[in-house]
């Protein structure tokens, strides 16, 4: 007897749900009967197209990873590059939001069905901040940031993020120094850590803002969009040494 053909439709349709479960529910939902019921299917399709739990965690880890790649590649390109990168973390925030469990699982914050992530996986999703690195060149190339190595800079944009954004969705950032106003005030920080004018800059992060209403208009209720939201940092000249 021939080995049973895998069906991608049943496959893909095992992994939407499977993700959607994570996200809407967490992973007290995730179980191998839970998906199956939900596909309509036997618990046995689990195994054939992924071998087990295991390989559908880890697929639906690879799915964050695409999910946050639409995100990032949905910022469009404009004649001010700063505004680009700050509109990216803008990006960034609203997909952790957006998939909070799916998001701790594709970083290692969370552990599903005895899913570990391997090398290979923390690599897996990687191809995401060259959306950044693309954007720091043009950065560059503007002359916004001082000369630097356009990975090392995309890196510690990545790194401030990330960070802000695991605290924010651990409740542990509160007022008078919540998430949204830690976070534009982080937005400024950053460009102007990275060589920009402090006057710039605010420009550049309020233009962002504006433009996160009309090119992820779902965003509206989960990230701050507020005007008048940035408090630039202190200094006001533009950092380059040498």
């Amino acid at each position: 007897m021939s080995p049973r053909k895998s069906d991608p439709k049943a496959k893909r349709a095992l992994l939407e749900i499977g993700a959607r479960l994570l996200a809407e529910e967490g992973p007290g939902a995730l179980s191998t009967r839970r998906v199956a019921a939900e596909a309509g299917s036997s618990t046995m399709g689990v195994y054939t197209h992924f071998g087990g739990m295991r390989g559908l965690v880890r697929e639906i880890v690879h799915e964050g990873f695409a999910r946050l790649q639409r995100h990032m590649t949905s910022v469009h390109k404009s004649a001010d590059p700063v505004a680009d990168m700050a509109l990216l973390g803008r990006a960034y925030r609203y997909n952790a939001l957006e998939n909070p469990h799916l998001y701790a699982v594709m970083f290692g914050g969370a552990s599903l069905a005895g899913f570990s992530l391997s090398e290979k996986d923390r690599q897996h999703g990687r191809y995401t901040l060259s959306n950044v690195v693309e954007c720091v060149s043009r950065c560059l190339s503007a002359g916004r940031f001082c000369p630097a190595d356009a990975g090392l800079v995309a890196h510690q944009m990545w790194i401030a993020t990330h960070g802000l954004v695991t605290l924010e969705l651990g409740d542990y950032l509160v007022s008078p120094w919540d998430a949204d106003h830690c976070f534009e005030v982080q937005l400024v920080a950053l460009m102007v850590g990275a060589g920009d004018g402090k006057e710039e800059a605010t420009r550049s992060v309020a233009g962002s803002r504006v433009r996160m209403r009309d090119e992820f208009p779902a965003a509206s209720g989960s990230v701050s969009i507020r005007a008048g939201a940035t408090a630039a940092p202190s200094s006001s000249g533009r950092l380059c040494g040498g």
